[in-house]
């Protein structure tokens, strides 16, 4: 009999204590989670932070890009009818405020490859394709005057110099259908830099105008831009305006339906 009892009272000890155990397992189990989750947790607003740094940062630069050479871009279109504004945009766009590498190790502030004739320093950079031969300048501002002559010895180019003095939209279409760039958006985000910085402000500079800030009419049948805010899509925006969805994108050289607040569209 006593035997009985003290094999009940061992198995009763071990029942305790695996229950135990589990519930250690079990905590520590969920301390684990909740570490893991808190860990993510933090590492998201590190990348929101981090995000928004940035965004700031390229803001600051930005500005200071604009302030330290406007006045050359406004010498370069006295001298050869080039917007300045097209230039400061083309520069921030190509050169991401004078911060890229390329930039960085060759004072090119607008992207020109060497081509046939280039006869100065030349440095090698990955671009379309790998290792590409790029101008080298001894300092930006010759890499801008290099730019308008760029533009001004090429035929291709010919007719944007017969274009009204500072009409930067058709500047920035023109050098897409020129073939200066690549990128179908990009008519899109020289329009967009040069109007959320008022660049085309240094064009009535050197024309001798007055300055005026375009607003830019929402939902109107003659309106010529939309900024897009919260909600907006490319198949509301076309239904507002009367546009199909495909003339909308390849009126601002768009691939996707993909748009983003703010951004400024097209819309004849």
């Amino acid at each position: 009999m006593k035997l009985k009892y003290i094999l009940i009272g061992l198995i009763a000890i071990a029942l305790l204590n695996s229950c135990k155990s589990k519930k250690r397992a079990a905590e520590k189990n969920n301390k684990t989670k909740k570490e893991v989750i808190l860990k993510q947790d933090e590492s998201k607003v590190d990348e929101i932070i981090s995000k928004q740094s940035t965004k700031s940062s390229f803001e600051i630069s930005t500005v200071a890009y604009i302030n330290k050479y406007k006045d050359i871009a406004m010498e370069e279109m006295k001298k050869y009818k080039i917007p300045a504004s097209i230039t400061l945009a083309q520069g921030i766009l190509e050169s991401r405020s004078g911060n890229s590498e390329l930039t960085l190790k060759s004072n090119n502030h607008f992207g020109i490859k060497c081509h046939t004739g280039w006869s100065g320093k030349k440095v090698y950079h990955d671009d379309d394709s790998s290792g590409e031969c790029f101008r080298k300048y001894k300092d930006p501002r010759t890499s801008f005057e290099d730019h308008s002559l760029f533009l001004v010895e090429r035929k291709r180019y010919s007719k944007l110099f017969r274009l009204k003095p500072g009409d930067y939209e058709a500047w920035a279409q023109g050098l897409s259908e020129a073939g200066y760039a690549t990128d179908r958006r990009y008519p899109a985000k020289l329009i967009g830099l040069i109007e959320k910085y008022d660049l085309h402000k240094f064009d009535t500079q050197v024309l001798g105008k007055p300055f005026e800030r375009e607003i830019v009419k929402k939902g109107t049948d003659n309106s010529t831009k939309h900024i897009v805010v919260k909600g907006d899509t490319l198949y509301s925006i076309s239904k507002k305006y009367g546009l199909t969805v495909d003339e909308l994108k390849r009126l601002n050289g768009l691939t996707s339906n993909n748009i983003d607040i703010g951004q400024t569209l097209i819309l004849k």
